[in-house]
């Protein structure tokens, strides 16, 4: 059985090429126009409702941060090195949500403005004629409602969401009114005119979220080369103006960030400094405030003329005494600066104001060993005999001026200690000046401390602002945002040529499935390779005479009925095919007709079979052995006398079952019998069949399907031909088999084969009775 499987694979492979499966899709050309035109409109459909989409872009160049103005030319390779910028992190940065939100937050990209243009909802954005303020929706909120400017003052609002969605407003511009819970204000703008009037403009807000991904989602960067740092950005949206706008406005969200982040060290310090200034400056309030209480309290006046002379000594000492402190703590900070060992590898701070140059210029010589040594070992190692020298001299100078600042430490303190003491005494000489004026001397010199400090920090201040204002951005921008004024989606022709096609590849694909899933019998070619038998001819199916209904509804066709139509050629080929079957010993006379179910037209091959017999001028007589249904004799219509009768009473003769036709004589079934196989057991068939061989020179006996009833096999005694009759269109290619094993087992006599219905004009390009106009087949017919 899977042999035979196989071999009718094989012969439903062979019998397919692709001529055929063309002149298939040809034949269902109807199907394809219908599909094209439905897809066709759908895709049309689908354009005319798609929205506008823009396409705009930008390109910016990312600052190299080693490209600084004011850096050492020595140093300059290697904050190259250090600080190159890093192209994939601000690209990240570009498409981080951060960013983005506050682009759509400051474009106000989640409100949105259409119009409807057709089909589809164009977006006006800043081109809108009417301008929506949501003033207590929160960021998340979603709302949509129509606006319909009604006259210079006043819109009509319908809301779409909530509860009074069939609830029409008419609000005046500027004012405030409520949607539910929301609060919204209307204004016009610039682009409000009298074209307006009328129209309905739908205004969407929308999650910022939500828009934000999207826009995240539609934002491109590429960049342009794998070493530079040049970066373009692109965005699709309906809006164009909304395109540009966002792609701008995220490169200046992106250089506020960047600026931000590298004053973030300057912003400290001058919360630090001004912190200071706070602290200091209230300090400074209260010394000042002190000073002004004493002066009240003590009633102080000027000092006489007398004691002027002493009052200026003890104010030159006092002077040289703070110039010494001054110096003196120059000097500690100098030698504190040494001795931490946090600092050992620093620079020494010169020109600090140390008024013994021998110490600066061992400091400046000790700098600029330091300098050198270090760029010895930049361009070579710590193990470098020259930089391990000056390690050595290095030491050596910081200890000697080390050694210098205590000697000067000493120094100082030898000269304030004097200095002090000769304030002393001249301060005891003045005699007349109250005790208090050395308290008033111990404020004001609080004072110039307090405001020396206050000074220098509003120095500083100035100083961080200063370079706090010199920051540049981040990426400057080569070329703004902008592009094409016409839309870059949708692309009609692609649209229209895509439902074309899907149009095309519907039915193909329903006609591919038909053509291999399909396994009933077509053509004669469908049986090729499968089955052996002598296959006599094919019966084509005429619609035309179906639709005239000559079949079901008509007697025996005459002669003039068989001239002109396809049908009757078929039966003259099946008539030929028939002779060659036949033997010269035994010539085929008696002419069976079976099938394997019901329906297949053996009575119409039978009846028609006869016709054409009848035109070669042979005697023919037609036999209903279908006793149980009696197919043929309802067809005719016969007297109710006929097989089963003869066959059951001895005392009827042959010529009483016989009736004369036209064309050919019939006999029918006769009455029901209840026991029909034990019927046709009878020798009485046989002696039927022998008498008619003597009368006529064709016996065709239209008998029943085989396999279902034992009749066909019973009554296949009698026949020189078994003509099996398939169905197309009915008979699965899986009974092939079924049909071969007969003939190979031989059950039936002398057994062959016609395919009946088949379809020549759709069927695997086969169109042989297509061109039977060439030969003149139905010239008569017209001719009448």
């Amino acid at each position: 059985m899977n042999q035979t499987n196989t071999s009718t694979a094989s012969g439903k492979e062979q019998g397919l090429n692709l001529v055929d499966m063309l002149v298939f899709f040809l034949s269902k050309w109807k199907w394809f126009l219908l599909s094209v035109l439905l897809f066709g409109s759908l895709a049309w459909l689908k354009y005319a409702r798609s929205s506008l989409v823009y396409f705009r872009q930008a390109t910016v160049i990312i600052k190299d941060p080693s490209s600084k103005p004011y850096t050492a030319g020595g140093l300059n390779r290697y904050d190259n090195f250090v600080n190159k910028v890093n192209v994939a992190n601000e690209l990240l940065q570009f498409r981080s949500k951060k960013l983005m939100r506050e682009v759509v937050s400051r474009v106000h990209a989640d409100i949105s403005y259409q119009i409807q243009d057709g089909l589809r909802r164009n977006e006006l954005f800043t081109r809108s004629p009417i301008a929506v303020r949501f003033i207590d929706a929160t960021p998340e909120r979603s709302v949509a409602f129509t606006i319909i400017p009604k006259n210079e003052k006043e819109v009509l609002l319908s809301p779409l969401t909530g509860n009074d969605t069939d609830k029409v407003l008419t609000v005046a511009m500027n004012d405030t009114v409520a949607i539910g819970d929301l609060h919204i204000v209307v204004t016009p703008t610039h682009f409000y005119k009298g074209a307006w009037l009328g129209k309905s403009i739908l205004v969407q807000k929308r999650p910022l979220d939500a828009v934000t991904a999207y826009y995240q989602a539609a934002l491109g960067i590429r960049q342009e080369e794998s070493e530079a740092s040049i970066l373009t950005l692109s965005l699709k949206d309906n809006s164009p103006v909304r395109a540009e706008d966002v792609l701008n406005m995220l490169i200046t969200v992106y250089n506020e960030e960047a600026i931000r982040d590298k004053n973030q060290v300057a912003v400290n310090t001058a919360e630090f400094i001004n912190e200071r200034l706070i602290i200091i400056g209230q300090e400074l309030g209260d010394v000042e405030t002190d000073l002004e209480s004493f002066k009240r309290d003590n009633k102080m006046v000027d000092i006489a003329t007398s004691a002027n002379m002493f009052i200026s000594e003890s104010q030159k000492y006092n002077t040289d005494a703070l110039e010494l402190e001054t110096q003196l703590q120059l000097a500690r900070y100098i030698k504190d600066y040494l001795t931490d060992a946090r600092k050992e590898t620093d620079l020494i701070p010169a020109n600090t104001g140390i008024s013994d140059m021998n110490i600066e210029s061992q400091i400046s010589q000790y700098n600029a060993i330091k300098l050198k040594r270090d760029k010895l070992i930049n361009e070579s190692s710590d193990s470098n005999p020259v930089v391990e020298e000056l390690n050595n001299a290095l030491h050596a100078m910081k200890q000697s001026i080390i050694r210098t600042v205590d000697n000067m430490i000493v120094g100082i303190n030898m000269k304030r200690n004097d200095a002090q003491s000769r304030e002393k005494l001249a301060q005891s000489r003045v005699a007349s000046i109250p005790t208090k004026e050395r308290q008033m001397l111990s404020i004001e010199r609080q004072q110039k401390i307090k405001e020396s400090l206050y000074m220098f920090l509003l120095n500083r201040r100035e100083e961080n602002a200063l370079s706090q204002a010199m920051v540049d951005n981040n990426a400057r921008v080569i070329d703004s945002a902008d592009g094409s004024d016409a839309p870059i989606s949708p692309k009609r022709n692609r649209i229209l040529l895509l439902g074309v096609l899907l149009g095309l590849a519907v039915p193909g694909v329903a006609c591919l499935l038909i053509l291999f899933l399909d396994t009933r019998v077509h053509s004669r070619k469908d049986m090729e390779g499968c089955i052996s038998i002598p296959f006599l001819g094919e019966i084509p199916e005429d619609k035309e005479q179906t639709k005239r209904k000559v079949v079901q509804e008509k007697l025996p066709m005459t002669v003039s009925e068989l001239d002109d139509d396809v049908v009757s050629e078929a039966f003259r080929i099946l008539r030929t095919n028939m002779d060659f079957m036949s033997r010269k010993d035994h010539p085929t006379q008696v002419i069976t007709f079976t099938s394997l179910n019901e329906g297949a037209g053996k009575t119409f091959i039978s009846r028609n079979l006869a016709m054409s017999l009848v035109r070669a001028k042979k005697r023919v007589i037609l036999l209903d052995l279908d006793i149980r249904k009696g197919t043929l004799s309802r067809l005719f219509k016969l007297k109710k006398t006929g097989m089963t009768n003869f066959l059951a009473d001895n005392s009827i003769r042959v010529d009483d079952v016989i009736q004369r036709g036209e064309q050919f004589d019939i006999i029918a079934s006769g009455t029901v019998a209840p026991n029909p196989a034990e019927l046709l057991m009878d020798e009485r068939l046989d002696e039927l069949v022998n008498e008619l061989r003597s009368r006529y020179d064709y016996i065709i006996a239209d008998s029943v399907p085989v396999g279902i009833i034992a009749d066909a096999t019973i009554t296949n005694r009698i026949a020189d031909l078994t003509v099996f009759v398939a169905r197309a269109g009915k008979l699965d290619r899986r009974q092939l088999p079924d049909i071969e094993q007969l003939y190979q087992e031989k059950k039936l006599k002398n057994m062959a084969i016609v395919l009946n219905g088949a379809d020549f004009r759709h069927r695997y390009g086969y169109r042989y009775y297509g061109y039977y106009g060439n030969y003149n087949y139905g010239a008569n017919k017209k001719k009448k």
